[in-house]
């Protein structure tokens, strides 16, 4: 979770606000008093849990474990919650529609981030291809306050339609991740785009976009001069000679 987004959400919850998270096995909010995840209580904590278990609110008891897909309402009653956050989980799941509509019935207000497209778009994330390989969604905030979600197609791995590395590795965690928070309720939708030339043409401006920031490539080492090749294989000429002696 974005640092700042974090240390807001600690310095306004009230204490007695009821805070739900969803998806966050890997890191849990360690403020949550429920989390919602498909993995088990025990194996928590993928990327970091609290130093002090005991600054945990949630417990075994209140770690939910089933899959937030599943088309079954969540365990949980309308308006249930205070807060809701679900954090680095819609770019990952089979199907976010279903996950923000839950969001939006359980509770009251709630926090959303995923990845920007400008990260989804570059390589050097965590390798030479172009994001993260395990993420299904291209995910853009929208003026209206919500998220749209299109389909990572793989036709962005192509090199003219993904950033190389060198700049991925530029950006900073406020450029790599998006966040926002909502009140009542927040628009999503999915975008499908049935022609390829159009999803190509809106792959290509974003890389059009920013193809400015890209650092020039390291220049090439300058080849060995003739003579320095020649004392080169002069001298492997000689250790070959000494050694057949």
């Amino acid at each position: 979770m974005l640092a700042r987004n974090r240390d807001r959400l600690l310095r306004e919850l009230p204490d007695d606000a009821v805070v739900l998270d969803v998806g966050g096995w890997a890191e849990p909010f360690g403020r949550a008093d429920w989390v919602l995840d498909l993995m088990p209580y025990e194996t928590r904590g993928l990327y970091g849990v609290a130093v002090d278990p005991s600054t945990e609110r949630f417990t075994a008891d209140t770690w939910v474990q089933r899959d937030i897909c599943d088309h079954e309402p969540w365990p949980f009653e309308d308006d249930q919650f205070d807060m809701v956050l679900c954090a680095q989980t819609l770019e990952d799941v089979r199907d976010p529609i279903w996950v923000c509509h839950e969001l939006n019935r359980v509770a009251k207000a709630g926090y959303v981030e995923v990845p920007t497209r400008l990260a989804e778009q570059s390589a050097g994330m965590e390798g030479f291809w172009s994001g993260w390989s395990h993420h299904h969604w291209i995910c853009d905030f929208t003026d209206e306050g919500g998220i749209d979600f299109t389909f990572k197609h793989h036709v962005v791995h192509k090199p003219e339609l993904h950033l190389p590395g060198r700049f991925g590795a530029t950006l900073t965690d406020e450029r790599r991740v998006q966040g926002f928070f909502w009140e009542g309720e927040f628009p999503y939708r999915e975008r499908i785009l049935f022609d390829p030339a159009a999803l190509e043409a809106e792959l290509r401006a974003t890389v059009e976009a920013h193809l400015h920031e890209v650092p020039p490539e390291p220049a090439a080492a300058p080849p060995a001069s003739v003579p320095r090749r020649a004392a080169r294989k002069l001298k492997r000429a000689v250790v070959s000679v000494r050694a057949s002696r």
